[in-house]
């Protein structure tokens, strides 16, 4: 089993460290706020305590929690195999952690970004391993879905790509491959649908509760967008959007003045307590 590497430790931080730390990988999950680790970890506990009450497998949870190291210093990582990154979407903040990840790791270490829609080469252009830089677009709740998309940068190379692919397989996930564009497959559609519900919501056309049922009730859909954007988080719904429309400079990116609104407000979704909906 490999030492896996887990920056950030928010909602998709800490379903990935769940995730294979159940597949019987070490992890060293690291977060630059102390606060958040503690609730990671708390979450983390939970999840896989009723892993079987929600249709998954039954886990030892005290197993799982053995298996993960946790701290603030980005030095933890130095001798990890793979480290899979999962910061705020945001390039600024992605930025100064793959310059220390560089610096920290040992050169044969491979480099995992879970971005919603941050390309894979542009990360890549921040190190002096490219050809070991791949995408893994994973889905929220983590350690639920059976699949995430598996994304090659410009210079990743097919090593790296099957080396990240065996990863996924040790967890019971497919990776599915998709080349390397902003938003890839999922985000480049799903970022329009709850950008434009939230238009419909901005401007008086339907409420959320609405607009949700017609997706469910009318195509079948588990859950409608604005529920989507609430689980996801409405601000890195923002953030992914506003990528989409500065990557492709396209006027059906832009964002909807009623989402950055409700990300100033701290209307975050459920992590919040309140988006949408409240919780």
């Amino acid at each position: 089993m490999s030492l896996v590497g887990v920056v950030g430790a928010g909602v998709m931080g800490s379903g990935v460290a769940q995730t294979f730390a159940q597949a019987g990988h070490e992890i060293v999950l690291i977060d630059n706020d102390r606060d958040a680790l503690a609730k990671a970890l708390n979450a983390i506990e939970l999840n896989a305590r009723m892993s079987r009450m929600m249709g998954g497998p039954a886990v030892d949870h005290e197993q799982v929690l053995a298996r993960i190291t946790s701290g603030t210093d980005l030095g933890l990582l130095a001798e990890a195999h793979i480290v899979i990154e999962n910061v705020t979407e945001n390039w600024e903040i992605k930025k100064a952690v793959w310059l220390e990840l560089e610096a920290t790791c040992k050169a044969e270490t491979i480099f995992v970004a879970n971005t919603s829609a941050i390309p894979i080469t542009k990360l890549a252009s921040l190190t002096k391993r490219p050809a070991q830089v791949a995408g893994v677009h994973f889905m929220n709740p983590v350690p639920m879905k059976p699949a995430a998309e598996l994304i090659k940068g410009y210079h990743t190379t097919p090593e790296t790509i099957e080396t990240v692919r065996d990863l996924l397989t040790s967890a019971g996930k497919r990776g599915i491959d998709v080349n390397d564009a902003s938003g890839f497959v999922s985000n480049r559609v799903l970022m329009l649908t709850v950008n434009e519900a939230a238009y419909l919501v901005y401007e008086g056309v339907a409420s959320a509760e609405t607009v949700d049922d017609v997706f469910r009730s009318c195509f079948g859909h588990p859950m409608g967008p604005l529920e989507t954007a609430d689980l996801i988080g409405v601000d890195t719904i923002l953030y992914s959007v506003e990528v989409l429309y500065e990557h492709f400079a396209d006027s059906k990116y832009r964002p909807c003045p009623l989402l950055k609104q409700m990300t100033d407000a701290g209307l975050h979704g459920r992590k919040s307590g309140k988006g949408f909906y409240t919780y």
